[in-house]
C-alpha cells in the first residue's frame, strides 16, 4: 500500500512538473536562410501566473546583446506557449544599422525522462514577413537553478540591456590574454557536449607550458568562438581578428594526451569559422588552421615527449 502511494506521488509530481514552463531555458536558434552567420544564443526565464506569463528573454547575436521583458499565454492542456511583440534582431542587418523584427515566439514543452525542452519558431508578424524569415530554436531546462528564488530574484533585479561590442583603444591597441581558469556558459557548454569533436592535428611537444595564440585565418569576418581545454570552457564570446587571443596553457601533467578544442558560435560573414593558431613550445612554433562550424568542434591533441623540459609553475 506505502508502495502504491509513493508511486502515484510521483507521477503526480511528474505530470505537475510537466505542465509547467516555469524556471530557466537555455539554447541556440537559428534562421533556416542561406546567411551563415545566423545562430543566435538564447537564455529565456519564466514566470507563469494565472491567467498570463511573463519572464526575461536574452540573447547574444553576432556582437549584440539584448535583454527585454517578453509576456504571453501558456495552455498547460496543449503546453503551448506563445510570447508576443518579441523585438528580435534581424539577423542580415550590417553592424552600423541594426533592424529589429517584431516577432512572436511560438513553443511547445516536451519533457521526458532526461528533461524538459521548449520547442519552437519565432514567427514575424505580418508587417514583418516579407523581410524576417521564421527563427527555429530548441531550449532546455536547467533543473539546477530553476528554483522559484532564483527565478523571483531575476525578474525583480531586471534591466533592460542593449549592448554592442565595438572595439576600443584595448582591443586595438594589443592582444587579449585569457587566463588558464574554468569560466561557465551554460549554452556553450551544452551545444559543446552536442557537437562532434574533429581531430584537425596532432602534436607532441617537450614543454610542459606553452604559450597560444588565436588570430582570423584570412578576412576578418566576425568570428566568434570559445575556447575548451580539457573538455573545460577556458574563453567565450572571443572575436577572431589580426589581433591574438593569447593564453598560457600549463599541461595536465596526469593525462597522456591534453586537448585543445575550438567551438565556433557563429559562422562570421564567410562560413565556415576558421583560425590560425599558433603554438609556441620553447623555441619551437606550430601553425596550425583550425576550422569549425555549428556542428563539429575542431580539437588539437598535444602530446608531451618524453623527458621533455619541465617548466618551473
Amino acid at each position: 500500500m506505502k508502495k502504491s502511494l509513493a508511486l502515484l506521488l510521483l507521477l503526480v509530481s511528474l505530470h505537475s512538473h510537466s505542465q509547467s514552463v516555469f524556471g530557466y531555458w537555455y539554447g541556440n536558434a537559428n534562421v533556416k536562410t542561406n546567411s551563415s552567420a545566423n545562430n543566435y544564443m538564447v537564455e529565456l526565464i519564466l514566470q507563469p501566473d494565472k491567467n498570463y506569463v511573463s519572464g526575461i528573454l536574452n540573447y547574444y547575436f553576432k556582437n549584440t546583446f539584448r535583454s527585454l521583458p517578453v509576456k504571453g499565454n501558456y495552455d498547460p492542456v496543449t503546453r503551448r506557449l506563445s510570447l508576443y511583440n518579441v523585438p528580435v534582431l534581424y539577423h542580415g542587418s550590417p553592424s552600423a544599422f541594426e533592424v529589429d523584427c517584431i516577432m512572436t515566439m511560438q513553443a511547445t514543452l516536451r519533457v521526458a525522462q532526461a528533461g524538459a525542452d521548449l520547442v519552437g519558431t519565432f514567427v514575424a508578424l505580418p508587417d514583418y514577413k516579407n523581410v524576417c524569415a521564421n527563427i527555429n530554436f530548441s531550449l532546455r531546462m536547467n533543473a539546477d537553478i530553476s528554483k522559484k528564488d532564483s527565478v523571483l530574484k531575476a525578474m525583480r533585479e531586471f534591466k533592460e540591456t542593449y549592448q554592442l561590442w565595438k572595439p576600443s583603444l584595448i582591443d586595438t591597441a594589443g592582444a587579449v590574454t585569457i587566463i588558464q581558469r574554468k569560466v561557465t556558459n551554460y549554452v556553450i557548454e551544452r551545444e559543446y557536449t552536442e557537437r562532434e569533436n574533429i581531430v584537425s592535428d596532432e602534436i607532441e611537444v617537450e614543454s610542459d607550458s606553452l604559450k597560444i595564440d588565436f588570430y582570423d585565418n584570412g578576412e576578418v569576418d566576425g568570428d566568434s568562438i570559445s575556447i575548451f581545454f580539457n573538455k573545460k570552457l577556458m574563453a567565450f564570446h572571443q572575436k577572431l581578428s589580426t589581433k591574438p587571443i593569447h593564453f598560457d596553457v600549463v599541461l595536465d601533467s596526469l593525462q597522456k594526451i591534453n586537448e585543445l578544442t575550438m567551438f565556433a558560435e557563429n559562422l562570421g560573414a564567410i562560413a565556415p569559422n576558421t583560425a590560425l593558431m599558433v603554438i609556441y613550445d620553447g623555441t619551437k612554433r606550430f601553425d596550425i588552421r583550425l576550422s569549425s562550424n555549428l556542428e563539429k568542434n575542431a580539437t588539437i591533441k598535444i602530446k608531451r615527449k618524453k623527458g621533455g623540459i619541465k617548466v618551473p609553475k
